[in-house]
């Protein structure tokens, strides 16, 4: 007797402790980040459960159970746990109205309370297109075409024509990657393609929320948080053009602490292009520090380190020959950026939070450039240019997020100050020319003062804006913003006093507000929304100040945007669609006009006129197949622009097809588990080369297929881009002198490329994934 009640005791304390420690962690089952607020619904009686700030939830009650688990921007699941039950993984929802985006207000919100045009590359999208550049991703969306200018080098086209043009905003973690004033069209090769949960696209501008360049679109690359638990990611590829590359991530959480780095190396040699050789080495440190309830502290430290020859584009001569040869030796660009943020939120209440940042950047591009060598009466003998344009950053974010009962509105208010030091070098060199090989072959640096161009500037940014959002009647919301920012650039000249000094130190102010109103309205699966929005950019340092003469007088370019869209979903979660119609209006656009003494002079000269339709349908007959087409129709023209006594009014804007479309099928047999197929077309319309189309060129259509297969953590995958070998060129435009001799240039596609990679995923094997 004595032993059975000493027996009971035990089988009662155990039971006691085993119901205590029933507890579990909840999981994104792609990026491996715990779930907070998540909630578990204990199915047999109704009980709720909801997880904690570390995304943990304990359960008081015997094993095994049955439990709902849901979270806001997930698919809702159903699942048992027993009692080696640690992890529970919940699917992102994508390509649905309960979809979450955080760029639309800088706070976490539901796709369909969002006024604007936005689509999200998701952690998934990314794993499955095992993509080596970020064209491959981005390309993916309606009304986006990012150029792909070989080595990650690049320029944009979101509701503008193919530019190179400071009309574009990338941001990092909500926060542009570079400051403003030093808009680098190949900016996106300063990211870590290794450290992103996914990527949001703003398509129209967002000035009044972003501020300046904020125009065409907004590209925020969402970094990876650190997993709950141990897991990682291993891996290694190469292809039969010289492309190598190892990737690595692996993250953790100690407590209260979470620890993530993500990297990777890539290297080219011996391309099919010639002088095409380049590497990157990308590193990102993120940590999450989780102080008390309510209270986290986020660093993030992003380094990377680039160098590409810098081939330069061909000439139609050669183009017509399918010529891979250049004529450049010598010429490069190294990038170096570097950055670091931290972050501090805190949640006074359930209606109150408060976002403090902090951000450095340190950042230089050098650059020896194939684009700056000009003729001279000497055959042999060519002018060029090495440059170097490097700033840093110091910036403070406020931002306040107030929730009010009334009307279900909610405040959001920040502020801003900025200061970058910037400064300039251009030094003339002397390049020789080897007529016989028809190649630049060797240059000469000149005397020590031969400098075109050596100036700093400070530039000073202080901005201020709120966003309120209401909902008057049931399913409708209001949104309206404005911002307000100052700019100031502290121009100083220094030249040597023997060069022929026109520009004298000055101080540049730029001042600007910039509205936005709009508005949502929601009925069951169906949605539509329309805006209205300002954008605009001040003048680049390079556009004021880049040459020994006097600096133009100049005013910010601007943009008046109107819009109208929508979203469904339908047959039964079958079918999601979204669309966008546009009409984005630009004025005081600065372009180079030639002088009658030939020397060339920014001026705000006429306005523009961009109209479009963008769309997207993914269909879903069954589990393991999908079925998407992303398009554009648009139409990007001249309102009022006569240059040098050439009128360009009513003519269509160079570098803009009337047509983009990219297509892509995916199957995932799921009578073989792990297994991935997809093909892809991408498409580009014809477009004119020259502002009087006169010429133009046919654009292209490319097929990419891919196929991988994962077991037991290991992970093949075979992908064959451009599978038809088409020769093709990414950008065509007129250029009155290129190298010197013919009237177009051209910007060579890749040819066939067949991609091998093997990668090893540890830690999430360990996972049980709702069902």
């Amino acid at each position: 007797m004595k032993f059975r009640i000493i027996y009971l005791l035990l089988f009662f304390c155990f039971s006691a402790a085993a119901q205590q420690n029933n507890k579990v962690v909840i999981t994104n089952s792609l990026s491996g980040e715990p779930l907070v607020n998540a909630t578990v619904k204990n199915i047999a009686d109704n009980r709720i459960f909801v997880t904690n700030n570390l995304g943990y939830v304990a359960f008081n009650a015997s094993l095994p159970i049955t439990v709902q688990v849901s979270s806001v921007g997930y698919i809702t699941s159903t699942v048992t746990i027993d009692m080696q039950t640690r992890i529970l993984s919940l699917m992102p929802a994508t390509n649905t109205m309960q979809e979450i985006i955080v760029s639309c207000n800088r706070t976490e919100q539901k796709r369909s309370e969002a006024p604007i045009a936005i689509s999200t590359i998701s952690k998934q999208t990314i794993e499955d297109a095992k993509a080596q550049r970020l064209d491959f991703l981005l390309n993916k969306v309606s009304g986006v075409f990012m150029v792909s200018l070989g080595n990650e080098q690049h320029e944009m086209s979101i509701r503008q024509p193919m530019t190179t043009k400071s009309l574009f905003l990338y941001m990092e973690d909500g926060i542009p990657i570079r400051t403003t004033g030093v808009y680098n069209h190949n900016a996106l090769l300063e990211m870590n393609m290794a450290s992103a949960k996914s990527i949001e696209i703003i398509k129209g501008p967002s000035s009044a929320l972003y501020g300046a360049e904020a125009i065409g679109g907004v590209v925020n690359l969402i970094t990876q948080p650190a997993p709950a638990i141990t897991e990682g990611r291993l891996s290694v590829q190469i292809n039969n053009e010289g492309y190598k590359r190892s990737d690595a991530q692996v993250g953790t959480t100690f407590g209260k602490l979470g620890v993530i780095v993500s990297g990777y190396y890539a290297d080219k040699k011996n391309g099919p292009i010639e002088y095409s050789d380049f590497n990157k080495a990308a590193l990102t440190l993120r940590t999450d520090y989780q102080i008390k309830d309510g209270t986290k502290w986020a660093n993030t430290f992003s380094l990377v380190n680039y160098y590409s020859d810098m081939s330069g584009s061909i000439d139609s001569i050669k183009f017509a020959q399918r010529n891979y040869t250049s004529m450049q030796t010598f010429t490069y660009r190294k990038v170096y950026a570097l950055r670091y943020k931290s972050m501090l939120s805190h949640d006074w209440n359930n209606n109150s939070n408060t976002n403090v940042a902090l951000l450095f950047r340190n950042n230089s591009v050098l650059q020896n450039p194939s684009y700056f060598i000009g003729s001279t009466v000497n055959p042999t003998k060519f002018n060029g240019q090495i440059n170097d344009n490097s700033f840093k950053s110091y910036l403070l974010c406020i931002n306040h997020t107030q929730k009010l009962g009334w009307l279900k509105s909610k405040i959001i208010a920040g502020a801003s100050v900025e200061f970058s030091p910037q400064s300039y070098d251009a030094k003339y060199i002397s390049i020789n020319k080897d007529l016989a090989l028809n190649k630049y072959v060797s240059y000469d640096a000149g005397a020590i003062d031969s400098f075109l161009s050596k100036y700093k500037t400070g530039i000073l940014n202080m901005a201020a804006y709120v966003d309120y959002e209401m909902t008057p009647v049931k399913n409708l919301r209001l949104v309206s913003a404005i911002r307000y920012d100052a700019f100031q650039y502290y121009f100083i000249n220094n030249l040597p006093t023997s060069s022929s000094v026109k520009t004298a130190s000055t101080i540049n102010s730029f001042k600007k507000i910039t509205p936005k109103l709009g508005a949502t309205y929601n009925y069951k699966s169906i949605g539509f929304y329309a805006n209205y929005s300002l954008g605009y950019v001040p003048p680049q340092l390079t556009e004021l100040y880049s040459s020994s003469r006097e600096a133009p007088y100049l005013l910010p370019q601007t943009f008046t945007n109107y819009e109208v869209g929508g979203w469904a979903l339908l047959f039964h979660n079958k079918i999601y669609a979204d669309w966008s119609l546009y009409g984005l209006y630009g004025k005081n656009e600065i372009i180079s006009v030639k002088q009658p003494n030939n020397v060339s002079i920014n001026q705000n000269a006429g306005s523009t006129k961009h109209i479009g339709v963008e769309y997207g349908i993914t269909y879903k007959p069954v589990n393991d197949l999908s079925i998407r087409i992303s398009a554009t129709n648009a139409k990007h023209s001249y309102i009022n622009s006569i240059v040098k006594g050439i009128d360009y009014s009513g003519k269509e804007v160079s570098g803009a097809p009337r047509f983009i479309a990219n297509a892509e099928i995916i199957y995932k047999p799921f009578f073989i588990p792990g297994c991935k197929l997809s093909a892809e077309w991408q498409h580009q319309g014809r477009y004119f080369m020259d502002d009087l189309d006169m010429k133009t060129y046919k654009g292209f259509d490319i097929f990419n297929a891919r196929a991988s297969y994962a077991i037991k953590g290991f992970e093949l995958w075979l992908n064959v881009l451009n599978a038809g070998n088409l020769y093709y060129s990414t950008f065509s435009s007129k250029n009155a002198t290129i190298n010197g001799s013919a009237a177009y240039s051209y910007s060579l596609g890749d040819p066939r490329e067949i991609t091998l990679g093997l990668a090893y995923h540890f830690g999430k094997s360990f996972k049980k994934n709702a069902q």
